[in-house]
């Protein structure tokens, strides 16, 4: 039977080595394939602070507390299934240094490298542009443009080097089988491999089409800037930064909301041809692992909303002081 979208969530993912992260609405839970065939599962609790549910509802701002929440859990799960591939027992892990200290550890360094790669890819193309086609194109706008090819040409080719190696072409093709598994929920068919290699590999909420987006954004807003002399031109950039990432969050999910429309459709293109780089065929085995990730993410975000619904009514009950025999006044 086929769900509507009104009641149908959203649900997010990550390729990790040899296997597929899935997130839901309270939990995020990791499956990857071992060397024996046999599965191992990851699975961790989204617990939201006060304060950022509440700037989730800024416009702009929401973006950059999910892609920050984003870059910390997806450093722990890939952490995870790096561990993993090299037969590391979960035990002499956990034996080295406390799940506190660990979990902190490796949120932070995600998010690090998360910000530090951002600004890179924002300081070396104007960079290069400022400095080496300056005298070809010196007009304003120009360089907003060169700049932004460069920014483009550097993904692709970041992309192209890394994919050469087989462990990152295998995990290019997990990212298509994560696609291929939400496509296929998405469109109400029943999740078999089947199924899901007949859908598609490419997906209008994708990262790589964020990263295409904040390219497309950042040519426009900084157009409000100078671009001379080099020097400022670098420091409004970096101080824009997080009103480029904000704004292309928002056209991200924009471009979701409208697919189905004709016309808006194609405003999620580039987002999309950017997927053919970042995404590879899956074997059926990678779809198996996929299905298997989502599955036990949809089994732990239905016990997980039977426990909240308990304890909601739980609370309900002892608010209005039947607290004797609750399950019975407040289930039956």
């Amino acid at each position: 039977m086929r769900l509507s979208k009104e009641n149908k969530p959203f649900y997010g993912g990550l390729a990790v080595i040899n296997g597929v992260m899935f997130s839901g609405k309270n939990i995020q839970t990791t499956t990857v394939r071992l060397k024996d065939s046999t599965f191992d599962h990851f699975d961790i609790d989204r617990k939201e602070f006060a304060w950022a549910k509440k700037l989730r509802k800024i416009p702009i701002v929401r973006g950059l507390v999910s892609v920050v929440e984003s870059s910390a859990n997806g450093n722990r799960h890939l952490n995870f299934s790096a561990e993993r591939m090299a037969d590391l027992p979960k035990e002499a892990h956990d034996s080295r240094q406390s799940k506190l200290v660990l979990t902190i550890g490796v949120a932070a360094a995600g998010v690090i490298s998360f910000i530090f790669g951002k600004i890179a890819f924002t300081v070396i193309p104007a960079l290069i542009a400022g400095t080496f086609f300056k005298s070809w194109f010196p007009g304003h706008v120009e360089q907003n443009i060169v700049e932004g090819v460069i920014k483009f040409l550097l993904l692709l080719s970041y992309i192209y080097l890394i994919s050469m190696t087989p462990m990152i072409r295998r995990v290019l093709q997990y990212h298509g089988a994560e696609h291929k598994v939400i496509n296929c929920y998405e469109r109400g068919m029943e999740l078999t491999v089947q199924n899901v290699q007949q859908c598609s590999r490419y997906h209008y909420r994708c990262g790589s089409s964020f990263i295409m987006f904040t390219i497309i954004i950042g040519m426009f807003v900084y157009m409000i800037v100078p671009t001379d002399p080099l020097i400022e031109r670098i420091l409004y950039r970096l101080i824009l930064l997080p009103v480029v990432i904000g704004i292309s969050f928002e056209v991200l999910f924009l471009t979701n909301k409208v697919r189905s429309i004709p016309i808006a459709k194609y405003l999620g293109y580039p987002g999309i041809w950017v997927q053919f780089f970042t995404t590879k065929q899956p074997m059926n085995d990678q779809v198996e692992v996929s299905i298997a990730s989502f599955k036990r993410l949809l089994e732990l975000e239905k016990a997980n909303g039977e426990v909240l619904e308990y304890t909601k009514q739980i609370g309900q009950c002892k608010k209005n002081n039947e607290t004797s025999n609750i399950d019975a006044k407040c289930f039956y």
